[in-house]
C-alpha cells in the first residue's frame, strides 16, 4: 500500500521526544482557522510511498535518534490514512524505532484503533476547550476529541496535550484551567504545551490564492505566554 506524503523533516526537535524523523502526511479534514499547512489539506496528492519506502528513509537517521527519539506522523492529518500508519508504525516497532502520532484526534474507528496498538505516544491538539469554538474555527466536535482522548487513557498510550494560543479565542485564564483539568481527569497526559500563534504562514495562503481567516489576530507576546505557562500546572 501506498501513503500520500507532502514532506519530511531528518531531524526534528519539537515533535515528540528527542531527535525526530518527521513525516508529514497529505490530506485533513479540518480547515482550523490557525492552520500553518493549507498546502496538506488535499487528499491523495503530492508523492505516494510504501511504509517500506519511508522506513529506509527513516532508518538513515537511527542512530541520533537515542534511547528516546524515533519518528513522528504529522500533517496534514495522518488519521486520514490510518492504514499507512499501522503499517509504517509496526516496520518501526519492529526495528527498535519509537513512534510518535501528531494528531488532532478527528477520528476514532477501527482503522485508528489498529494503527495505536503501535503508537508509542500521542501529541494531542487540542485547539480549544469550549464546543462552539471547535464549531466555528476548527470542523469538528470538541466532543469528538475528548472521546479520542479517553480512548488513549484507556489504553494507557502516554498523551502530550498541545494548543496554539490565539489573542482574542483562548488566551485566557479559564482556557488554561480546563487544560489543566483535562491532565487531571486523564491520567495518560503527561504534560501541556503551549505554543504561540504564528502568521508566518501567510505567505502559503497568498501563494494558494485563499484567505487565511486569522490574518488579523495578533500574535501572543513573549509576556502572555509567561503569564499563562505560569498557569499550567505541573
Amino acid at each position: 500500500m501506498n501513503g500520500y506524503i507532502h514532506s519530511f523533516q531528518s531531524l526534528g526537535t519539537v515533535d515528540g521526544p528527542g531527535v525526530r524523523f518527521v513525516c508529514f502526511m497529505q490530506g485533513c479534514p479540518l480547515r482550523c482557522g490557525c492552520c500553518h499547512n493549507p498546502d496538506t489539506w488535499e487528499f491523495n496528492q503530492n508523492n505516494s510511498f510504501t511504509p517500506e519506502e519511508v522506513l529506509e528513509k527513516a532508518l538513515r537517521f537511527k542512530e541520533y535518534f537515542g534511547d528516546i527519539g524515533g519518528v513522528t506522523l504529522s500533517g496534514g492529518e495522518p488519521l486520514s490514512q490510518a492504514e499507512f500508519v499501522k503499517e509504517l508504525f509496526a516496520l518501526c516497532k519492529q526495528n527498535g524505532i519509537n513512534t510518535c502520532l501528531d494528531t488532532s484526534g478527528c477520528y476514532l474507528n477501527d482503522g485508528v484503533k489498529c494503527a495505536l496498538k503501535f503508537t508509542d505516544r500521542v501529541l494531542l491538539d487540542i485547539k480549544y476547550t469550549e464546543g462552539s469554538l471547535y464549531k466555528k474555527h476548527v470542523g469538528c466536535e470538541y466532543d469528538e476529541v475528548i472521546d479520542f482522548l479517553s480512548y488513549l487513557n484507556e489504553k494507557n498510550i502516554p498523551v502530550w496535550i498541545r494548543q496554539v494560543i490565539i489573542p482574542t479565542l483562548n488566551d485566557n485564564e479559564q482556557n488554561i484551567k480546563n487544560l489543566n483539568e483535562l491532565k487531571k481527569k486523564f491520567k495518560c497526559v503527561e504534560k501541556i504545551e503551549l505554543l504561540a500563534f504564528k502568521k508566518i504562514c501567510q505567505v502559503k495562503y497568498d501563494d494558494m490564492k485563499i484567505p487565511f481567516p486569522f490574518k488579523d489576530i495578533p500574535t501572543p507576546t513573549k509576556e502572555q505566554m509567561e503569564k499563562l505557562n505560569s498557569l499550567i500546572e505541573k
